[in-house]
């Protein structure tokens, strides 16, 4: 592909979100140089670092730069020094904000485990070995965009939060599911509480009526806690997992454990069309790593790979990424998190050194294509 010219934000936020950022954007600018791309990197302020600089996580600036933007990518925001603060003046609140402004509805979590990294996941191998899975979560609606009130009543303080979900909200994301489960294996899990709450009731009602204009794609559905169970149980069965924003949100982050660390999984928020995307790993701010040298980039790094193939269309030159970061581990380089013998343990900074070399070793030029890997 020739060169393309994409202006990419970079959101360092808290914690080690500049960290890991630093680490995913020199991969971005080498991937740049190597394929004759241009990425225009431009930071901005956001997060508890927005707050203390402009006395809001998400200042208008900011926002308007993300929408001109053709992505965005996201470190890490939050920390106790802004626990103190009211719900909607806390970091994760522009978060929200920012899905919200940016129109994002969707959030994509792969979970792939790499061959090297097999060891440090909690299952046995045997049960792990063929886990190849997503996770499509809706990321407009549910109980973190319903009303919250907290009120006393007849003396005693009552607190309520407000799930609501109406049927085009449900259908979009569900459209892009089932097109995700058509590209894989062909096969959708749904996940609910159907049996109790009108929101699941009205939820697997409209995924059922969508399933029908994919006929190609075995739909099946399954109860939020047995879900839960059968992740651990046996994470094979799953190709694609379509679920609600609160639901997605906890069984996302129980699926990332199953590869060994919350620091290998990056994720996709986008709306209608993959520009203007939202790119970010999963883990929080650690602020007790921040500053040590310590924190796993890799999720950050991933994060970019799914930039170039989402939102640019590049899937060589995230291969080469990939490919790339799987040399390191199996030359038994490892962050602290994701390492089983402390022999491997490497500083971040010296991690991305030989991810780095490693890359700029192994890309050479093809007579058909280019460059290529």
């Amino acid at each position: 592909m020739p060169g393309v010219h994409k202006k990419i934000v970079v959101l360092a936020g808290d914690g080690i979100g500049p960290e890991v950022t630093a680490a995913a954007t020199q991969v971005l600018e080498d991937c740049a140089e190597a394929f004759g791309h241009r990425f225009e990197l431009l930071p901005h302020a956001f997060g508890g670092v927005a707050i203390d600089a402009f006395g809001t996580p998400l200042p208008q600036e900011t926002l308007s730069a993300c929408r001109a933007a053709d992505a965005t990518l996201l470190g890490a925001v939050g920390g106790p020094k802004w626990e103190v603060l009211p719900l909607d003046q806390r970091p994760e609140a522009g978060l929200l904000g920012l899905r919200r402004g940016l129109g994002l509805f969707i959030n994509l979590r792969p979970l792939r485990l790499r061959e090297s990294l097999r060891k440090i996941s909690p299952l046995r191998i045997e049960r792990i070995v063929n886990c190849d899975l997503e996770i499509v979560r809706e990321l407009a609606g549910d109980i973190y965009f319903g009303r919250h009130s907290t009120a006393m009543e007849a003396g005693v303080e009552v607190a309520r939060d407000e799930a609501v979900y109406s049927v085009p909200e449900v259908e979009r994301v569900a459209r892009y599911a089932f097109q995700r489960a058509a590209q894989r294996r062909g096969h959708l899990t749904s996940i609910d509480k159907h049996n109790i709450l009108a929101t699941s009731v009205l939820w697997r009602k409209t995924v059922v009526a969508i399933a029908k204009k994919y006929p190609n794609v075995t739909l099946d559905h399954q109860y939020v806690d047995n879900a839960a169970m059968q992740l651990v149980l046996r994470p094979e069965q799953f190709d694609v997992i379509l679920t609600s924003n609160m639901f997605g949100d906890i069984l996302s982050d129980e699926a990332a454990a199953l590869a060994g660390s919350i620091g290998l999984i990056p994720s996709m928020s986008i709306g209608e069309t993959p520009k203007g995307a939202l790119y970010e790993p999963i883990h929080g701010s650690a602020p007790t790593l921040a500053g040590k040298d310590a924190a796993n980039p890799l999720g950050t790094i991933f994060s970019v790979c799914m930039m170039l193939r989402e939102s640019f269309g590049l899937r060589a030159e995230a291969d080469w990424i990939e490919r790339g970061v799987d040399r390191v581990l199996d030359r038994g380089s490892r962050t602290t998190d994701i390492a089983d013998d402390p022999k491997q343990v490497v500083p971040t900074s010296v991690f991305l050194e030989q991810l780095r070399k490693e890359l700029s070793e192994n890309l050479r030029p093809t007579e058909q294509h280019g460059w290529g890997v």
